[in-house]
């Protein structure tokens, strides 16, 4: 902590199993972001399937990424 501030920073260790949620959401929205790129779906199916990707994999740092 600085001399002076009351702002702490915390951090949180993220389980084995919780790093692999992440990791397979990113790989399920690289590939989602990629037939969008080629047209194999609509923005609109885009954003319904990564609504069912953030229950499916329920990532922690789903709220950081786009």
């Amino acid at each position: 902590m600085v001399e002076g501030s009351n702002t702490r920073t915390e951090t949180k260790k993220l389980s084995q199993e919780q790093l692999q949620r992440e990791y397979d959401y990113i790989l399920a929205q690289k590939l989602l972001k990629s037939m969008l790129e080629n047209h194999l779906i609509s923005e609109d199916e885009f954003h319904k399937i990564t609504a069912l990707n953030r229950k499916t994999f329920s990532p922690n740092l789903a709220e950081l990424m786009p």
